[in-house]
């Protein structure tokens, strides 16, 4: 499947509101039922997006969404593995990057206050003391914009890169 105008304005529909009906979609896209529902479980099947909720952390108790920058040293394949392992299987982290720059790693950590914050953030860092070099951390106060995508936009992009 390729990713036309077509199932690019089904994304940003479902972006918009991931609940809309098969009959909706249609209407907007100028499509039957069927062909809708078979663009996107065929979108849903090839991996362009993943199904899934977004949970506002603040909402359950967990007033710090931190965003920690950690950057390693001294470590073989083995400890990697370890390091990755533990903040994977971690039940406070939401998320685990590798990034290029300065940095190695980016983490998403929930905490309930400064003082769960501090225990989480000790545990990490005591387990890995010798691979951790350098750490940086913030509080995200207000997210204006998270994983939005103009799908439009991006294939108009991509045509542009091409060309």
């Amino acid at each position: 499947m390729k990713l036309d105008k077509t199932n690019c304005k089904i994304l940003n529909l479902l972006q918009e509101d991931c609940r809309m009906s098969y009959t909706e979609i249609s209407k907007k896209v100028g499509l039957s039922v069927d062909s809708v529902k078979k663009r996107i479980d065929s979108m849903l099947k090839q991996g362009f997006f993943f199904p899934q909720i977004q949970i506002r952390p603040r909402r359950i108790g967990f007033q710090y969404v931190v965003d920690i920058k950690i950057k390693l040293h001294n470590y073989n394949d083995k400890e990697l593995k370890q390091f990755i392992e533990y903040l994977s299987n971690h039940h406070r982290v939401a998320e685990l990057f590798s990034i290029s720059g300065q940095w190695d790693f980016t983490v998403v950590i929930l905490a309930k206050d400064h003082e769960d914050l501090a225990a989480v953030t000790e545990g990490i860092r005591k387990t890995f003391s010798k691979m951790i070099n350098d750490w940086s951390e913030s509080i995200t106060t207000v997210a204006y914009k998270f994983e939005k995508y103009d799908m439009l936009k991006i294939l108009e992009d991509l045509k542009n890169e091409k060309a």
